[in-house]
């Protein structure tokens, strides 16, 4: 099948002509150290700069980084400079820091890195609660336009992991050009602020649709056999594209072949509309089947959330990895995430399972239509899949939690 070239979308009020695949910049650099120059290998930076160019041959023109992706952004600044800036939209991304200072000096440091004059998007890396909402608010945006009067950037947009009550809300301030979020097949829960974006006309970038969405690189037999003729991969890019709100989703190759199978799903692009549904609705049944009808749709009704939930429990959470684990054989991505409870802050919100009564439990789910057999679901979820604890992946060196 020839590779078509990748299609483009308007990204929200920024007008840009966006790409429906970025990519990401945190699986093909050295480290995930920031290195001096120096230890930077010529090797290293050639294969970056292969999966840019890669990159280029197909459209993808938006490529996106973090200063928090170790030696990303001073290899992808060693390629910037010798490709023409007009063709290229950077992104790059800067935590909110406990002050303006620390904010300044890691937006600093990410365009030494990058050796460009500006970058099209910069985002807050990380609106994960309240607080970094407030400090976005207080002196991160007002930084930012700052740094917009200069032409140093030229939209602003945040990147978050947070429960949807805190991303709708960021939305709504009207502050942000975009924001960078998870949803995809596996997890449609951040639908309300898609739905609260688009309100403001603001560009929709999805996180980690691949490895977060599912582990869709390394698939079940079960997954791929239900998306077929489509790979789950495929299936899910396009699955996601079926909503107009949503303008881009991540890319996090690691090496230049890995687009390969992304952009061969644009084959049936045009063909989303028809494709899509009935392998949906086949997908949807099963889990039903395997549960009890209605289930994929009601699984989380009446559930409190974490912070009103016994022990800090994030019970649609817990289900919703369940679900996938039992209904698609989904294991090893389930396990992933449910070690994560506990251990990655706001990041991943939810303590860890396994010791809070079942009495407090059943107490809380009273408004559930699953109230009956939610217990013994979560017995069974933790029985499956608790394991070792494991850090945020970013922290394990291995992958930053946006993509």
């Amino acid at each position: 099948m020839s590779h078509p070239h990748v299609p483009t979308r308007r990204f929200g009020r920024t007008g840009l002509d966006m790409p429906v695949f970025t990519t990401g910049g945190m699986r093909y650099q050295q480290d995930w150290n920031d290195l001096p120059p120096a230890d930077v290998t010529d090797e290293s930076t050639e294969h970056v700069r292969q999966c840019i160019l890669r990159s280029l041959s197909h459209g993808i023109r938006h490529i996106e980084t973090a200063r928090g992706y170790g030696s990303s952004e001073y290899q992808l600044g060693k390629v910037f400079k010798d490709l023409p800036r007009d063709e290229l939209i950077v992104q790059t991304k800067i935590g909110i820091k406990d002050d303006r200072d620390q904010f300044i000096q890691s937006f600093e440091t990410s365009m030494e890195r990058l050796q460009l004059d500006h970058v099209d998007l910069l985002s807050i890396h990380g609106i994960n609660n309240e607080a970094e909402l407030n400090r976005a608010i207080d002196y991160g945006v007002p930084q930012m336009r700052e740094w917009r009067k200069q032409g140093r950037i030229r939209f602003i947009g945040f990147s978050t992991h947070g429960l949807t009550d805190i991303i709708t809300k960021a939305a709504f301030t009207g502050l942000f050009d975009y924001m960078n979020v998870h949803w995809y097949l596996v997890n449609h829960d951040n639908y309300p602020a898609i739905q609260a974006a688009a309100r403001q006309d603001m560009g929709v970038f999805i996180i980690s649709p691949n490895d977060k969405g599912g582990r869709l690189h390394t698939p079940t037999e079960k997954l791929t056999s239900f998306c077929e003729p489509l790979t789950p991969m495929q299936f899910n890019a396009l699955y996601c594209l079926c909503e107009q709100k949503v303008h881009t989703l991540s890319t996090g190759v690691a090496k230049p072949s890995d687009f390969d199978e992304h952009v061969a799903g644009m084959a049936w692009y045009d063909r989303r509309l028809e494709v899509v549904p009935p392998i949906l609705k086949s997908i949807q049944e099963e889990i039903d089947r395997i549960f009890v009808p209605g289930w994929h749709q009601t699984y989380g009704a009446g559930l409190p959330l974490p912070s009103k939930a016994p022990g800090g429990l994030h019970l649609r959470e817990i289900l919703r990895l369940y679900t996938w684990a039992k209904a698609f054989d989904m294991i090893e991505f389930a396990k992933s995430r449910y070690n994560l409870f506990g251990n990655a802050g706001d990041w991943f919100a939810g303590s860890a399972p396994g010791n809070v009564p079942e009495q407090d439990i059943v107490e809380a789910i009273q408004e559930s239509p699953h109230r009956d057999l939610i217990p013994g679901f979560l017995r069974e979820a933790h029985t499956l899949l608790k394991g070792e604890e494991v850090k945020r992946q970013s922290e394990s060196e291995k992958e930053d939690e946006d993509e």
